[in-house]
C-alpha cells in the first residue's frame, strides 16, 4: 500500500521490510530507535517516506541519521 502525500510516497513497514528483507517488526524498531524517521496516521500506524528509504537502501546518509 503506497500512500501518496503531496510528492512524497509513504510506505507501510512491511514494505520497507521487504525491501531490506528483514521482519516488519525490525523496522519498527529501527524507527523507535531514531534510524529511519516515520510518519504516524490519524490511526497511529507508522509511514516511511520512500526518499528515506531508498536513502538508507543504498547506503546514503539522511537528515535524520545521528
Amino acid at each position: 500500500m503506497k500512500v501518496e502525500r503531496g510528492s512524497e510516497r509513504l510506505l507501510t513497514p512491511g514494505e520497507v521490510a521487504s525491501l531490506f528483507r528483514v521482519d516488519p517488526k525490525t523496522v519498527t524498531r529501527w524507527a523507535a530507535s531514531g534510524r529511519i524517521s516515520s510518519i504516524r496516521t490519524p490511526g497511529g500506524h507508522r509511514r516511511f517516506r520512500e526518499s528515506e528509504v531508498r536513502a538508507l537502501l543504498h547506503g546514503e546518509a539522511t537528515e535524520s541519521a545521528p
